[in-house]
């Protein structure tokens, strides 16, 4: 990796929450959605936010579903679902879930952080672990559910310019959704949130 890559990974690892202070609901956006989700009983989720170190920086790696799912069918996301009885942990959850979801053993998998929870309209209370994956891994998504695995640079994140805002009705009400374009790719919703959560962080870092 090259130098401005190194810098960047040193101020990631500073941004993010430490794996010994996970962070507990609710979510950063709980405001936003309370009047929607404000009686429902939230399922405890967790996501991989994937790192890939390349030689011309890091990337971050996204899953696009399937077309006949049906939930989220063709939207682009982070590997991971709900927490089951038997994950230990969010950590545990994401690893399990990304090595079903793409074949990425959890043994080329090292999580170092978290970002704070997310609240989903669909009902879920999500937690972001952030994990630096090996370069050399191979996917092999599960056909059921991923379409594709693809990598985008981080910085293309961290460019402002990138972000774009536009506003929808959801249930008589106006909600403002935030979406990245890269390439053909467009990243919206609860995946891009997240990003845009990771992306205040670094900000944040001095």
């Amino acid at each position: 990796m090259n130098i401005a890559g190194t810098a960047l990974a040193l101020r990631l690892r500073r941004a993010v929450r430490k794996l010994d202070d996970p962070p507990s609901a609710p979510g950063w956006n709980h405001a936003e959605l309370h009047d929607l989700i404000a009686t429902a009983t939230l399922r405890r989720a967790a996501v991989l936010v994937p790192i890939i170190e390349r030689a011309d920086g890091l990337a971050v790696l996204f899953t696009q579903r399937t077309e006949g799912l049906t939930q989220h069918a063709g939207q682009i996301s982070f590997p991971g679902g709900g927490i089951e009885p038997a994950d230990r942990d969010a950590v545990a959850a994401a690893l399990r879930e990304t090595q079903e979801e793409v074949g990425i053993e959890p043994a080329l998998v090292q999580p170092f952080g978290y970002l704070d929870c997310f609240e989903t309209i669909s009902g879920y209370c999500v937690t972001p672990v952030v994990a630096d994956v090996d370069p050399a891994y191979r996917a092999v998504p599960d056909p059921r559910e991923v379409a594709e695995v693809f990598e985008v640079p981080l910085a293309f994140f961290l460019d402002s310019a990138n972000l774009r805002r536009r506003r929808i009705d959801y249930r008589g009400r106006p909600r403002e959704i935030f979406e990245f374009r890269h390439d053909e790719k467009n990243i919206w919703g609860a995946t891009a949130a997240m990003l845009l959560s990771l992306v205040r962080r670094m900000e944040a870092v001095t």
